[in-house]
């Protein structure tokens, strides 16, 4: 907004934002309807700001607003026709059809033959009739699936199937509303008591129907059921009970929380109480199951699953951490009972497989979110405490849950792990459990000391300290349980070099020995999936090693036992899988140092990383190929879908970074696509670390270029792949990312005026828009290609008209440049334009002096699209206007035309109908008097 527009007040700020209206460019009216209204003090004045501010609001589709904007013109001016219809207009969209249908019926009073009025009244009426139908049907379905569930005499087949019913019934609005009305809660908090299995599920999902997306009812449920009840089902029931309370849980969480940041709406407009101690609530039911003996293990899992997924995270948008920091004063300790628990004891809380990762993903999440040291310290502290109380109790008992606590530390948050194992007597204790008779004190002690070597200073530690006695542990004990143990420990000091070459822990050819062990144990089904799962943790170290990445792939055996493995229920297995796939396919991030840099640390005998030779490209690509045979595709689609906390944004990351690997070359896209890969990508693109997010939109980039996107993305999931795609159109992506980017939204723009719409909604046009001028010939070139397909949609012809824009000039002068891909695009953008936007013709002969030259180049370039479109881009300023066609034919377009029009005799090229079209149309126009003269030209000129 200029200094001067402010100074002359809000008139002249009303005029402007009038004349932005009705140029099409709706956020720069909203913008000086608004700040006219800041600097406004005059009550009609104003009554007419909120009014054009409404209309503004409509067309954006904000009908909360537009609503809100029209009743405070009415406030002032009753009388307001225009102000009452946008607010019955606004009413219509969220619903309100009696409030719409009363101040539409004034509107009508007031000008009865006003045509918008009475069509508006007919809609209504229509509207108003089939949502009392509507009512009174479902009103009356309700009332017959309650009479059956309370019926005692109704067969137990038919109570199943009213249950089943009522579900179906709350997924819709006027569904959910009636069974809330009539005491609904109460009916389903009697059949949660049920002993029938398929009736509780019924209910629970009953429930899920009536909390979708609604504050005020899930908190009415909230209270009534009471959380303890909840609590109670998800912690005693069977797995798929338990699951589909944890799911209903969910809801209720997303529903509280977002009621919180989002502008309520509709029947719930009215002011709700804040459901933070509804929040609390649950929060603090969901700690008391972790240490609860009577709660089963999948129940816990399911609570620390919750835990997971809500507690908040710190952003730029909201940075306050008070819940995080009052879980962990409330619930720290309950959840430090879960990690310190040895499932083989008989004390403790009941345990799956995944309880421990469980454990660790969420004291990983606790201890990320705390925003200062002191915060980092008083956790630090906490930890300490109580594996100290721990440790430091008579018995053998209390130092195994103490270091099971440090393992699962280990595995969250590392630092807090490596401090707690730095305490007095904590390491000496590990090495001596190791050397017990005891199975269970040396699993637990060997699991804390393969853990412990995650740093390369840890690591050196136990090299030296502890090699000896893991091989003694792996050649001697008769237990494989602990044998595959100190095995994983060998693997993974092996490789603590990483991709290293020159850095080789052990003699030349161990890690093979290790890794052919490592798929021994995996292939051999006879043993536990736990057993086996820790295989893979080996081969997870031991694959940073090329020799053994190429043993692995040619194991065909070996692949497919690891992919079913990452598929069964054991969801810890998950970043193993999703390492050791990254390892192969060469997927991490690799810095080539800096040439005068390397040599300048040869100089000064500094260690130099070396690669494998096997690392080369050839290498990668043959073991692409042979993961793909094996299947891979399928099972990363798998691992995608899991809803385990085990699925850490690092998996995801791992998981990303394959897919991207494994769609690098074009022939393999099919197969991932046909197995899955397409539709497993889109979620890995918006939940997942910054850097795997781009890798999934990368991935996905490159499936849309060279697929067809209805084929690979079908139905609505193709909607879902915009988002990602703009994302990539960033300055902190690579220009590679940038440019495949947008051909995949040029393929996009070119399928359906809905895809371009929902392109233009992710605000992508100013960012193609920027690639335009970009000084890489291919990216400029693909930006205007982009640009192209979306000039199909009119909101996007309506930039090119506004005043004060080179948008016109750039694609004129892109038409002259050297690079044929980039004259195409301009020429056929240009060629569009002006065939929708008529009155842009004229504006073309003033964008540069050179602009005939441009156009004549055109239709003179030897090739014939570039032909076709120049002569169109011609017959289209002709067409517009009589004195645009003079100009044209009394330079030397018309030799040209001429000679285009007659063309070849056999196959004439499209270039000559148009030319033919546009000597018709100067004939038309008297310029050229006749077909005959025009004839005589062609001769001419031929």
């Amino acid at each position: 907004m200029s200094k001067t527009e402010e100074e002359k007040g809000p008139a002249a700020l009303k005029e402007k934002g009038n004349n932005l209206f009705k140029a099409g460019d709706l956020q720069g009216a909203l913008c000086c309807y608004t700040k006219a209204l800041t600097l406004s003090d005059n009550r009609q004045e104003t009554a007419v700001l909120y009014r054009n501010r409404s209309a503004c609001y409509l067309k954006l589709e904000d009908y909360s607003k537009a609503e809100t904007d029209a009743s405070k013109s009415l406030e002032t001016d009753p009388s307001d026709v225009k102000a009452r219809f946008r607010r019955a207009q606004a009413f219509q969209k969220l619903g309100r059809f009696d409030q719409a249908f009363l101040d539409v019926q004034k509107c009508a009073q007031l000008e009865p033959k006003n045509q918008a009025f009475q069509e508006l009244l007919r809609q209504l009426g229509a509207q108003i009739h089939q949502k009392s139908i509507q009512l009174n049907s479902t009103d009356a379905r309700v009332q017959q699936m309650f009479s059956l569930l309370l019926d005692a005499s109704v067969k137990d087949s038919d109570r199943q199937k009213a249950a089943q019913n009522l579900v179906v019934l709350s997924r819709e609005d006027a569904g959910a509303e009636q069974i809330f009305r009539n005491d609904g809660v109460k009916l389903i908090h009697q059949l949660l008591q049920s002993k029938q299995e398929d009736v509780v599920l019924s209910a629970l999902r009953t429930l899920v129907g009536l909390c979708t997306e609604h504050q005020s009812r899930t908190m009415a449920i909230v209270n009534e059921l009471g959380m303890e009840q909840l609590c109670t089902v998800m912690g005693l029931g069977r797995p798929t009970v338990s699951l589909a309370t944890c799911h209903l849980l969910q809801v209720m969480f997303d529903a509280l929380t977002q009621g919180m940041t989002r502008e309520i709406r509709g029947k719930e407009e009215a002011i709700l109480p804040e459901p933070s101690k509804e929040i609390r609530s649950m929060f603090r039911h969901l700690l008391e199951m972790m240490p609860a003996s009577n709660v089963s293990g999948p129940g816990r899992d399911n609570a620390i699953n919750l835990l997971v997924k809500q507690v908040p995270r710190k952003s730029v948008k909201n940075p306050d951490n008070s819940l995080t920091l009052w879980v962990i004063d409330q619930g720290l300790k309950k959840i430090l009972e879960v990690a310190a628990s040895v499932p083989e004891l008989s004390e403790g809380p009941a345990l799956t497989e995944n309880s421990h990762m469980s454990c660790s993903v969420l004291l990983t999440k606790l201890y990320d979110d705390l925003q200062s040291d002191k915060q980092r310290e008083n956790f630090n502290k906490l930890c300490e405490d109580y594996v100290r109380q721990h440790f430091n109790q008579t018995g053998l008992n209390g130092k195994l849950r103490a270091i099971q606590t440090v393992s699962v530390l280990l595995q969250g948050p590392s630092d807090v792990g490596n401090q707690t194992l730095e305490m007095s007597g904590m390491m000496d204790a590990v090495i001596s459990l190791c050397a017990s008779e005891d199975v269970i004190h040396q699993q637990v002690a060997v699991e804390a000391l393969i853990h412990a070597a995650g740093k390369a200073k840890r690591a050196s530690f136990i090299t030296a300290n502890g090699v000896t006695l893991l091989k003694d542990l792996y050649k001697k004990s008769e237990n494989d349980r602990i044998r595959v143990r100190a095995l994983v420990g060998l693997c993974k000091l092996g490789s603590a070099g990483g991709t290293d070459f020159s850095m080789k822990q052990f003699a030349e050819g161990s890690t093979l020995k290790l890794s052919k062990q490592c798929r021994k144990w995996l292939c051999n089904e006879s043993l536990p999936p736990t057993s086996r799962r820790w295989s893979v943790e080996g081969l997870a170290y031991l694959t940073f090693d090329a020799d053994v990445k190429e043993d692995l792939v040619e194991d065909k055996t070996a692949l497919q036992a690891m992919f079913e493995l990452a598929k069964s229920e054991d969801k810890t297995v998950l970043f193993a899988v999703g390492s050791t796939l990254v390892n192969c396919t060469n997927s991490y991030e690799v810095e080539k140092p800096d040439p005068q840099m390397l040599e300048l640390a040869k100089y000064a005998k500094q260690h130099v990383p070396e690669e494998h030779p096997k690392d080369a490209a050839s290498y990668v690509n043959k073991r692409l190929i042979k993961l793909l045979e094996a299947g891979v595709v399928s099972a990363l689609v798998c691992m995608v879908k899991n809803e385990s906390p085990a699925l850490t944004e690092a998996c995801r990351e791992c998981i990303a970074r394959v897919f991207l690997a494994l769609v690098e070359r074009q022939e393999d896209r099919g197969t991932v696509v046909a197995h899955g890969g397409g539709k497993a990508l889109i979620p890995l693109a918006s939940e997942n670390t910054d850097a795997g997010k781009v890798k999934a939109a990368q991935a996905l980039s490159k499936i849309t270029i060279t697929s067809n996107p209805e084929i690979a993305f079908p139905g609505e999931r193709i909607y879902e792949v915009v988002r990602p795609l703009v994302s990539l159109l960033n300055l902190h992506c690579t220009l590679l990312q940038n440019f495949e980017a947008l051909m995949a939204l040029t393929n996009l723009a070119g399928i359906s005026e809905r895809l371009r719409q929902k392109i233009i909604k992710e605000k992508a046009v100013p960012k193609i828009e920027g690639y335009m001028f970009e000084e890489h010939d291919l990216v400029r070139a693909a930006a205007t290609e982009c640009m192209c397909n979306l000039i199909l949609s009119t909101e996007v012809q309506k930039l090119f008209l506004s005043t004060g824009s080179d948008r016109l000039k750039l694609l004129v002068l892109y038409c002259g440049e050297d690079d044929e891909r980039l004259r195409k695009a301009a020429a056929g953008t240009l060629a569009m334009l002006t065939a929708e936007q008529p009155e842009l013709c004229a504006h073309i002969i003033t964008t540069t002096t050179h602009w005939l030259e441009i156009l004549q180049a055109l239709l003179l370039s030897e090739i014939s699209d570039l032909r076709h479109r120049g002569a169109v881009i011609i017959f289209n300023m002709m067409q517009a206007e009589r004195s645009l066609a003079e100009t044209l034919i009394e330079s030397e377009v018309l030799e040209i035309l001429s000679v285009l029009a007659k063309g070849k005799q056999v196959e004439p090229e499209p270039a000559s109908k148009v030319a033919q079209n546009c000597l018709d149309k100067a004939i038309a126009y008297g310029i050229i008097k006749n077909r005959e003269e025009r004839e005589e030209l062609q001769e001419n000129y031929a």
